[in-house]
């Protein structure tokens, strides 16, 4: 892995999601002209629910065009799955996926530097936007979440950017092995610890190893997963 090139540089501003109308800015659009990239994400990027999404350590989230194809087979035919975006991602490739990737990774993308701070955790929002009351938890189940960035510099990104590999300073822990332990081998202990010590990890997941590690439980997800909205 050295560089990527994008298929897709989208964002997206807030508006009615689903039946309920919920506000939500998961709804992206490609941009056909270079655009500045802040501490807090892209120009013209906004969030629904800014306690949840959004922030220094979401500020940017990738999604690999990889997985359209699997998504197709799976969930049958969707238009949003033509094109990127359906996953409300701001950066879509193809030739990186969560196993290649990992927490700390930092890369160059135009201008900017941008570093990995933690995986996607899926939200009821994915259900509404595919008219699919599962698809939360099979993005969950499957690992197939995609990944966040903080900006380290901001700068100006276009089209057809690159996204070049600059430093590695955690590679042992991909994304898939978070979700792993997250998601599959929930009670891992040494793992969580591991995890709740992880510098380049975005301390709200490192705060979430130390909350399970202190309750000896896993939470529920089921609010987060299917709404109650």
């Amino acid at each position: 892995m050295e560089s990527v090139a994008l298929v897709g540089l989208l964002v997206g501003a807030v508006a009615p999601l689903g039946p309920k109308a919920v506000p939500s800015g998961i709804v992206k659009r490609p941009v056909a002209t270079p655009i500045v990239l802040t501490r807090t994400g892209f120009a013209g990027d906004a969030q629904g629910d800014t306690r949840r999404h959004g922030g220094p350590e979401k500020a940017v989230h990738q999604y690999p065009f990889d997985h359209y194809a699997t998504w197709a087979a799976e969930v049958g035919a969707n238009a949003l799955l033509s094109w990127p975006g359906a996953f409300g991602e701001n950066l879509s490739t193809t030739g990186l996926r969560e196993a290649d990737v990992a927490v700390g990774d930092v890369f160059k993308l135009g201008s900017a530097v941008l570093q990995v701070s933690q995986g996607r955790q899926p939200c009821w929002k994915l259900n509404e936007r595919f008219s699919n009351r599962a698809m939360a938890r099979e993005v969950q189940r499957t690992g197939r979440t995609g990944w966040y960035y903080r900006v380290l510099q901001t700068g100006v990104v276009a089209p057809g950017e690159a996204l070049v590999i600059d430093d590695r300073n955690t590679p042992e822990w991909s994304v898939q092995r978070i979700w792993k332990t997250f998601y599959v081998d929930t009670m891992n202990r040494p793992e969580l610890e591991a995890i709740a010590a992880l510098p380049t990890l975005a301390q709200g997941w490192r705060d979430h190893a130390s909350r399970r590690l202190s309750s000896g439980q896993v939470e529920d997800w089921t609010s987060r997963l299917e709404g109650s909205n």
